[in-house]
């Protein structure tokens, strides 16, 4: 915890427990409830009641201790409160109350655990996707850095219940453990899945051997970076014509070329009609790579006689103006 916050909680905890007793003191002095309270309150604000001739010995007595104590424990307060306002750590606090007021009203977000090389690059791309996150990560630099990008963070060990439950674990639709440690990723892995059966988990992991143990663990997907790597570095080599069309779909070209999903709704006027009914590619310039089924099952080049159905999900290759223009249309 903050020292200048511990400072105030401290002394407003003496504070009150000095009124509380230097009202007991007075009463047993033979003032009445109503006098004894009130000659705390003016004793500790400094106020003052008169001549101390007017108080017997036992009341004095106990007014120099109310006097000393309570100037100095108001002042060892006030100073707390001084310093928690020149460091910032109101306004801190008061943005730790509305990140917490937000994070209470998502559902159906993704939590992301760790913000190190990979955690910038998600967050990066799931703001730009509009798609509603949570970073959790342990590092004050790296909360500090999170937030000053305008995310929601938490600060805190996401390995531990407590703060995957206030990420909001429970309502929560994807979760990404992406540090470095595969200890770590199993055991978040691990929690995560005991506290939400239905929650997708795509976790990183560093060795080949890992990747068993998380998908044992409840992972959906397991990424090794290592092995990606190779891979892309591999395709550039024998496949380089491939991975520049792949580069220009994932938004690393200057060209406004993407490829998106687009989730049939029930209610969308898109459903039980063919691919040529719905025109895609004559009326939104839209190229359907492939259809992933309600039921599970993938139609990759699907022709124009596939017909739509709800629950299905798309994957449309196009300019995102086209894309955009197609969920309009079609109410999806």
């Amino acid at each position: 915890m903050n020292i200048s916050l511990q400072r105030v909680r401290t002394g407003a905890i003496v504070l009150c427990a000095l009124f509380i007793a230097a009202t007991v003191g007075y009463r047993l002095a033979g003032r009445s409830w109503l006098e004894a309270v009130y000659m705390v309150v003016i004793t500790i604000s400094t106020v003052g009641y008169g001549e101390a001739s007017s108080l017997r010995m036992p009341e004095q007595l106990l007014t120099i201790i109310v006097i000393v104590f309570g100037i100095s424990v108001s002042v060892f307060t006030l100073g707390g409160f001084i310093q928690m306002t020149m460091e910032g750590e109101i306004e801190r606090t008061l943005k730790m109350g509305r990140t917490t007021r937000a994070i209470e009203k998502l559902t159906g977000h993704t939590i992301l655990c760790g913000f190190g090389r990979m955690g910038h690059i998600l967050a990066k791309e799931l703001a730009a996707k509009r798609e509603p996150f949570v970073v959790i990560d342990s590092s004050p630099e790296a909360i500090s850095e999170a937030q000053g990008l305008s995310y929601l963070v938490l600060l805190g060990d996401a390995t531990e219940e407590p703060a995957l439950q206030a990420a909001g674990v429970e309502r929560a639709r994807t979760l990404v453990t992406a540090l470095p440690g595969d200890a770590a990723n199993v055991f978040i892995t691990l929690t995560s899945r005991n506290l939400n059966s239905d929650l997708q988990i795509i976790a990183r992991g560093e060795h080949q051997t890992t990747e068993k143990k998380l998908l044992q663990a409840g992972a959906n997907r397991v990424v090794l970076p290592a092995a990606i790597g190779a891979l892309r570095i591999a395709a550039m080599i024998t496949r380089p014509s491939t991975i520049e069309l792949m580069e220009l779909v994932a938004g690393q070209s200057v060209l406004d070329v993407e490829i998106d999903e687009i989730f049939v709704k029930p209610e969308s006027s898109i459903v039980d009609k063919t691919i040529r009914d719905a025109q895609t590619r004559t009326r939104s310039g839209l190229l359907i790579v492939a259809i992933k089924e309600a039921q599970g099952g993938m139609v990759f080049n699907p022709s124009a006689e596939v017909v739509f159905k709800a629950g299905d999900t798309m994957i449309a290759m196009g300019h995102q103006n086209d894309i955009d223009r197609f969920r309009q249309d079609y109410g999806l």
